[in-house]
């Protein structure tokens, strides 16, 4: 819930999804609707963040990225899509906020 207000309060427009496959179906069928992933490396589902990013990839392949993780960043030299960026828990809004528009504007 953080995420999606942080995002709300920075003027970004997030859609949620409860699980890694339905992260990838809105993303393959809205593709242009998106600006970019940000995605827990954790998820509910088969599919962690690491495979929706890829997947995101497959559709656009530099499609801005970001991981959040409480755990698990170790994994992101080898796991990761290139030029994503992880931002580890906890977090601030703000430093959230500021990720996303990073890799927006990059």
């Amino acid at each position: 819930m953080m995420v999606e207000d942080a995002l709300t309060d920075g003027g970004f427009e997030p859609a949620i999804a409860p699980s890694g496959e339905e992260a990838l179906t809105l993303l393959k069928a809205f593709r242009t609707k998106y600006s970019a992933l940000v995605t827990d490396i954790r998820l509910l589902g088969r599919l962690d963040g690491w495979r929706v990013a890829r997947g995101a990839r497959e559709v656009d392949p530099s499609f801005p990225v970001l991981y959040i993780t409480g755990g698990g960043g170790d994994e992101w030299p080898t796991k990761g899509v290139p030029n994503s960026i992880l931002l580890q828990k906890p977090f601030s809004p703000d430093e959230l906020v500021a990720a996303v528009k990073r890799l927006v504007k990059a």
